[in-house]
């Protein structure tokens, strides 16, 4: 059972971490910071949370008045940011360059989560450098289970899709490693030119694509920041 009993103390980072400190909060906050709105946006941004939590989770930072619930026509609401809650961005990120910094990429690259990196990915990644016309990109993870394995992005108009599956277009990139490899290049751990070397990342299709990969696939927003442990 989870204990929501408060600190009991006066000091203001006591009162902070009783809002902050409940178990997912932070990272709910994390997505609404990059931009997440709609409920299912967040719950992709946090795949192993129950729906239920996450509904609880919302109703609390909105009483603390760090997020507000917009309802729309004929729609599921919208959750923004107060204020307060954007207040928190520069606290969001600076935990997030600690972790980058500090925390061992052996243990970093332990809790690995395809959906989540592919969302991670989808909304980094930047359409500049594709082609104008529609653009399929292919991702594909051999050692996973096959519900898993391939993930799609389709780009268009400068709108990016995530498909969990065949969306029927024709693919115009294809890359293939595994999810430890790319997940350490998202994050910055591992360098494209040199994944390639050792064929631990593979791209097949169409050239000018490929050689664009360090600049549409974006990276982590904390992959710049430097590691101070291997």
């Amino acid at each position: 059972m989870e204990d929501r009993g408060g600190y009991g103390q006066f000091c203001p980072v006591s009162m902070a971490a009783e809002i902050l400190c409940a178990r997912w909060t932070v990272l709910v906050i994390r997505e609404l910071l990059c931009g997440s709105r709609r409920f299912n946006d967040l719950r992709r941004g946090v795949p192993r949370m129950s729906p239920a939590l996450l509904s609880k989770r919302l109703k609390e930072l909105e009483k603390a008045g760090v997020i507000a619930i917009v309802p729309r026509d004929g729609g599921a609401p919208e959750y923004r940011l107060t204020p307060a809650g954007e207040e928190l961005e520069p606290i969001v990120l600076s935990m997030g360059f600690w972790g980058h910094r500090w925390v061992e990429s052996r243990l970093s690259l332990k809790n690995l989560d395809p959906s989540l990196l592919m969302w991670d990915i989808r909304r980094r990644l930047n359409p500049q450098p594709l082609p104008p016309k529609r653009c399929t990109i292919q991702f594909q993870y051999p050692e996973l289970p096959e519900a898993q394995r391939n993930w799609w992005l389709v780009i268009e108009n400068g709108t990016v899709d995530l498909c969990g599956f065949d969306p029927g277009y024709e693919v115009n990139l294809l890359v293939r490693s595994s999810l430890h490899t790319m997940t350490a290049i998202w994050m910055g751990i591992t360098l494209i030119p040199s994944a390639l070397a050792s064929r631990q990342l593979e791209l097949e299709g169409e050239r000018p694509i490929a050689k664009a990969i360090q600049i549409w696939l974006g990276l982590s927003g904390f992959a710049s920041g430097q590691r101070a442990v291997a």
